[in-house]
């Protein structure tokens, strides 16, 4: 297992990136596609093909984030976890074999 925490620009910002990549109940990774970066800003497609801007702290979060993510958009990993405190997001990947 993989984890990074990312630092998001606030709280409200942090508790939507958490609900958007995935969903506890289901064990689902919603996140499909990252569309674009703009500065701190990342705009991400999830599976019911509606898209939404997540905006982080600075450019190394963004560069993080997006790293992070590409084996999952990938299909070569799978979220299994997120958690949020304050800005902070844990995100936490298997990867599949």
């Amino acid at each position: 297992m993989n984890k990074v925490e990312i630092v998001t620009q606030d709280k409200y910002e942090a508790l939507k990136l958490a609900s958007l990549i995935f969903v506890k109940e289901g064990n689902e990774t919603f996140i499909t596609e990252i569309i674009d970066v703009f500065e701190t800003e990342v705009v991400i497609s999830i599976k019911d093909k509606s898209v939404h801007s997540l905006v982080l702290k600075d450019k190394e979060q963004v560069s993080r984030f997006t790293d992070f993510m590409q084996s999952v958009i990938e299909k070569k990993a799978k979220i299994v976890n997120t958690s949020t405190n304050e800005e902070f997001v844990e995100i936490v990947k298997e990867n599949l074999n």
